[in-house]
């Protein structure tokens, strides 16, 4: 066996019992302060129970922004929120969380026309930010990452991928969003999957270059441990892969079925596991183990369930996925056997999580809330709460829910009965 490796396994079996799976903040504290929350999953621990219905849901403030399809993120008294304006420059605003009134802006150069055949879902900035308390890191369409300061917004570095690492322009932009643990960022650009020093900017190392369809990556990292082992899990257009996160060492890799490289949504974690699904394809679950330090990946189960961009929502046993028609399907992730099937809705779903609620925004501009059971499709409640189309990922906070449609952002209130309104 592999000396290296049998140390590797040893510490990161110590690690991930003190730490877990990293998150960015304290969970119960109810801060959204990355793609999907605090522990890139969609969970929202801590806060008050949710309602059982939406009546109670109330605006509380609005701000209007120009187009983007970043999701908002919440920390501490701040929101922040990215936008482009006039096909020309990338703003990012940090606003004040109990009134929406603006606090700081910062802008860049970051234009850039996706192919046509993507056109119809615009040119706006993709990448989700996230924050530490200290920075906060903005991809740029043009494959730049931006560390910013919280409090002042001053520029604290900058890394332009094709200008520092001779790599293309991405088609459709920089789409993948940071990954923030400890004192580094990972993230996937570009053409590569990247380990930066979160204070500095330094690149610490750089993996899979040019491998397996890293151009134009759309799926963005999670944290993992299998077989005694911490990991970063990355899905490239074509593969899955997982890197050791000190020097980028490829651990183990499996080709994903898709179509066109269109593997867009966050690998779900589950016991052994990754559960994926990509576009006009199938789901699919490898199940990755670890023998004397040497990794095996294997198929153990498929079906014929399509996602495409909406990640997917893991509860118990139970994957809830969104896929390409518009409904949302029930999965036991045990024999890999779809339990129900949803009725149509719009084309985009992101979802959050409190126990076995989902509350999900649709790309039409609703909300839903939903009882998640394996036994049937429920229906809590729904409500509209934007006239615009909604492809940002919505964010939780305790009482509070922030939704980024094309035209802006907007904070509402959802009180439960046992919960108090921030004045």
């Amino acid at each position: 066996m592999n000396c290296g490796h049998m140390n590797r396994m040893l510490l990161g079996a110590i690690l991930w019992i003190t730490v877990a799976i990293p998150a960015l903040a304290d969970p119960t504290k109810g801060d959204w302060p990355q793609w999907r929350g605090p522990t890139r999953d969609a969970k929202t621990p801590g806060g008050p129970a949710w309602p059982s219905s939406l009546d109670a849901l109330t605006k509380r403030w609005r701000v209007e922004l120009g187009p983007g399809y970043s999701g908002p993120i919440a920390w501490n008294e701040r929101v922040f929120v990215t936008e482009t304006e006039s096909n020309e420059k990338e703003i990012v605003r940090a606003l004040d969380r109990k009134t929406g009134t603006e606090l700081w802006r910062a802008s860049w150069s970051g234009a850039l026309s996706v192919p046509f055949f993507a056109k119809a879902n615009g040119d706006w900035i993709r990448s989700t930010p996230a924050c530490d308390g200290e920075s906060l890191f903005v991809g740029g369409m043009r494959d730049v990452l931006v560390s910013l300061d919280v409090a002042t917004s001053a520029e604290r570095w900058r890394f332009d991928f094709p200008e520092r690492l001779s790599a293309p322009v991405p088609a459709f932009g920089f789409v993948s969003s940071p990954l923030v643990a400890g004192e580094f960022v990972y993230v996937q650009a570009g053409g590569a999957f990247v380990k930066l020093n979160k204070k500095t900017g330094e690149l610490i190392w750089r993996s899979v270059d040019g491998d397996g369809g890293m151009n134009s990556a759309f799926s963005s990292p999670v944290f993992a441990n299998f077989g005694g082992v911490e990991q970063v899990l990355v899905q490239m257009r074509e593969e899955l892969l997982g890197l050791h996160p000190d020097d980028g060492e490829v651990l183990w890799r499996q080709t994903v079925p898709s179509y066109r490289g269109m593997n867009i949504l966050t690998p779900t974690v589950y016991g052994d596991g990754v559960f994926t699904s990509t576009h006009k394809n199938r789901t699919f679950f490898y199940r990755v183990a670890n023998q004397d330090g040497a990794f095996t990946v294997n198929e153990a189960w498929n079906n014929s369930a399509q996602g495409y961009m909406s990640s997917p929502v893991v509860i118990g046993d139970h994957a809830y996925l969104h896929l390409g028609n518009g409904r949302l399907c029930c999965i036991d992730l045990r024999s890999g056997k779809e339990t129900w099937r949803s009725k149509s809705f719009g084309k985009y779903w992101s979802m959050a999580v409190q126990e076995n609620r989902i509350l999900a925004l649709d790309e039409r501009g609703e909300l839903l809330l939903i009882e998640a059971v394996p036994e049937e499709f429920r229906l809590l409640d729904r409500k509209e709460v934007s006239d615009k189309e909604c492809w940002a990922h919505v964010a939780v906070s305790n009482n509070e829910i922030l939704v980024r449609d094309l035209g802006g952002v907007t904070l509402f209130d959802w009180p439960s009965a046992n919960s108090k309104v921030t004045e």
